[in-house]
């Protein structure tokens, strides 16, 4: 019986069984050259490394080992002083290196979704990136396998804050821009080619309301820049660029993965960035007791269920 099966008869245990974003995707292209500087192993192990009791941390070691197909959790949170926050943005990275190929599945932040976790919330329905709040890594890692009956192997989470310190970190990002409009920093987004900096890129991933898409849209956003910053990280070759690149990593991300994980996800993994596919979850918009909630009908989440085990088979 899977781990997503059994938790759904027990839904109320806390699980004991024993994943930058955009991070990740730095250091899966660019995780070798951080191996020539001795403080790359200590911040990773030291400041980033947090396990989880909801992943089970030598089963997905051995999957690495093995070269199997990975299921990751992106997490950009919008952390708060004396507020844990919410999720901002939630992915599920697939790598198929047996392929050599990769996908990312977006999960629009008002999806409306049982909570599963370890919280007086469990059981009850909400909005996905609500889980975050409720129970932290944890709960939003049980919500959505349970949402969408897939099994994570890793998570990585960034404060969107860092994001900002991540563009600058690697120069700057370049994107195509489809709309018009002005952001409220006073930086004028014309539509086309735009270099912004890390400032204007955290606006231009974050706007929604001028975007007639909403979520959609500043997810298609989101990815755009996690693709620029891919790209450009793992061909980043200044050493003080990658000092400030550790920096930023050390400050704001956290994952389940150790350094020796991320050497192997280099040396076995990097292949499946050469093909990239990204989806888009979609829905219907409600308001339920005043809440406007996205009702993603049953159809559209088996067929992402069947996007994510055809990457992941």
């Amino acid at each position: 019986m899977s781990r997503v099966a059994e938790r759904k008869k027990k839904r109320g245990r806390w699980w004991k069984v024993p994943l930058i974003v955009f991070s990740l995707l730095i250091l899966a292209g660019g995780v070798y050259a951080f191996t020539l500087y001795n403080g790359a192993k200590a911040t990773v192990d030291q400041k980033m490394n947090k396990e989880v009791a909801s992943i089970d941390h030598e089963l997905t070691e051995k999957k690495v080992k093995q070269n199997e197909p990975l299921n990751i959790l992106l997490l950009g949170v919008d952390e708060r002083n004396g507020d844990r926050g919410r999720s901002d943005a939630l992915m599920v990275m697939t790598l198929d290196p047996n392929d050599d190929r990769s996908q990312i599945v977006s999960i629009p932040r008002d999806t409306r979704t049982e909570m599963v976790g370890n919280s007086r919330h469990n059981g009850s329905l909400d909005k996905i990136n609500h889980a975050y709040a409720f129970g932290g890594t944890d709960m939003s890692i049980q919500t959505v396998e349970n949402f969408l009956d897939i099994e994570l192997d890793y998570y990585v989470k960034m404060n969107m804050e860092g994001l900002a310190e991540m563009v600058d970190a690697v120069g700057g990002v370049t994107v195509q821009n489809d709309l018009d409009w002005v952001g409220k920093n006073g930086y004028h987004y014309k539509k086309g080619e735009l270099n912004l900096n890390g400032a204007e890129t955290l606006m231009y991933v974050r706007m929604r309301y001028e975007d007639p898409r909403g979520d959609a849209g500043r997810n298609e956003r989101q990815r755009q820049v996690i693709q620029q910053v891919l790209d450009k990280g793992a061909n980043f070759a200044s050493v003080n660029k990658i000092h400030d690149m550790l920096d930023v990593l050390g400050n704001n991300v956290t994952t389940n993965m150790d350094f020796s994980v991320m050497k192997d996800l280099m040396v076995n993994y990097s292949s499946a960035r050469k093909d990239l596919k990204t989806y888009q979850m979609t829905g219907n918009g409600t308001r339920i007791g005043g809440i406007y909630y996205l009702q993603v009908p049953d159809q559209e989440v088996q067929k992402v269920q069947g996007l994510i085990n055809e990457y992941s088979s």
